[in-house]
């Protein structure tokens, strides 16, 4: 009741003057999750540095409400925000930059407008139980990182594309690209995008992402139409009481990575709870276009285990991710073949509160430099936080997360 009645406060000193307030309930919502950490860099040559830091994983708050249509439909709206709690200074929060939509829910299903996470993106809660402290395989091998926000538009400078920036001068889309990185990231919180979520029938339910093409241009002296979208689809399965699940999603990425092309991924990803042990797995797949009539393949596996421990469970993880298979696919960032593994203790205090400490890992190979989200100046002092290609870097970590 306190937090519907925070709800509406807030709602009603955001609304316009003299608007009433229509919803039939309000709540406010988030998460609070940081941690304190050891860093050390490894570079590929040079020094190895270590460091302290404080590092935020995805602090959030939010609103949300829905209202009762009548004939069985409901009408939802969610507006949530990242929280960087330890980056005021230099990082602005920016309202609706998390999974913001509303939508129509009913019979049928759930239909909805935003921005969102992807169904591929969302199969990992199926198997990444061992996650411990926010530090873990998700968004740094499995996924190959993370982005959020529209397709790559074909005013920027692309970092697949040969010769000159595109219209609009040097700007980098995405963060991967940016690095020189080969191949875009598939865990993905899309923006300009269409949702359907169907009911659960036997356990089961499908999900369905479109995003448009909204960004849909010409481009250079010879006019070639640049057609950026992206679909995402799933199918999931959740039975036994919730002890067994399991999941696949193909997504299909158009003019991502080079005008013309398509970019293909297929995941499968799940787990099965014993009791006495809580087991996950991943695989994914994807093939990206970065050259005409050239494919390069990419692979991740990944593993997890949770094992309880009176009120709280020992956590652990390992994930790999194989070189780039195919003729051209060597050079850049992330091209290599690295690991990642962690482990540690997670005690949960209540529902809402809980605290872990442990210790995780990414190591590269030439040609790699995967890091985690969220992670400090590198060894050379970049703020991008990554150990550079065949870099590796380390943390130990006491972690604090409470949900209100």
């Amino acid at each position: 009741m306190q937090k519907k009645l925070l709800g509406l406060a807030v709602a009603s000193v955001l609304a316009a003057p003299g608007l009433a307030l229509a919803q039939s309930s309000v709540e406010v919502y988030g998460t609070v999750n940081m941690s304190v950490n050891r860093f050390k860099f490894e570079p590929a040559s040079g020094p190895s540095v270590s460091k302290l830091d404080v590092a935020n994983h995805a602090s959030n708050y939010g609103l949300r409400g829905r209202e009762s249509l009548g004939g069985g439909l409901t009408a939802w709206f969610q507006i949530e925000q990242n929280a960087p709690l330890e980056r005021s200074n230099n990082v602005a929060i920016t309202p609706a930059s998390r999974n913001s939509a509303v939508g129509i829910q009913g019979g049928f299903g759930n239909v909805f407008i935003g921005q969102w996470t992807t169904p591929w993106a969302d199969l990992d809660a199926l198997w990444s139980v061992g996650t411990a402290g926010g530090w873990g395989p998700v968004t740094s091998i499995i996924g190959r990182r993370e982005t959020t926000g529209t397709a790559p538009n074909p005013n920027c400078q692309n970092g697949h594309l040969s010769g000159a920036p595109a219209i609009g001068g040097a700007v980098i889309c995405d963060a991967v690209e940016a690095a020189g990185g080969v191949g875009h990231p598939f865990w993905r919180r899309v923006s300009q995008s269409i949702f359907y979520q169907s009911p659960v029938f036997g356990g089961a339910q499908v999900k369905f992402a479109y995003q448009t093409n909204e960004s849909k241009a010409t481009q250079g002296a010879t006019v070639t139409e640049v057609d950026p979208s992206l679909m995402s689809v799933s199918l999931a399965w959740t039975g036994m009481g919730g002890r067994a699940r399991v999941g696949v999603a193909y997504d299909r990425h158009e003019d991502f990575s080079l005008p013309g092309e398509v970019d293909t991924g297929f995941a499968i990803k799940g787990g099965y709870n014993l009791g006495v042990v809580n087991l996950g797995a991943a695989f994914e797949t994807m093939t990206y276009n970065l050259t005409a009539g050239v494919e390069c393949d990419a692979e991740q596996i990944g593993l997890a285990v949770s094992f309880p421990v009176g009120a709280g469970s020992i956590k652990a993880s390992y994930a790999t991710a194989d070189a780039l298979d195919g003729p051209g696919c060597t050079a850049g960032a992330n091209a290599g073949k690295a690991k990642t593994y962690n482990i540690g203790y997670e005690h949960r205090f209540s529902k809402r509160t809980s605290v872990a400490f442990g210790y995780a890992e990414v190591d590269n190979d030439a040609g790699a430099g995967f890091t985690w989200t969220g992670v400090p100046p590198n060894a050379g002092g970049a703020s991008a936080g990554g150990p550079g290609a065949g870099g590796d870097v380390n943390t130990i970590f006491a972690n604090i997360t409470h949900r209100f």
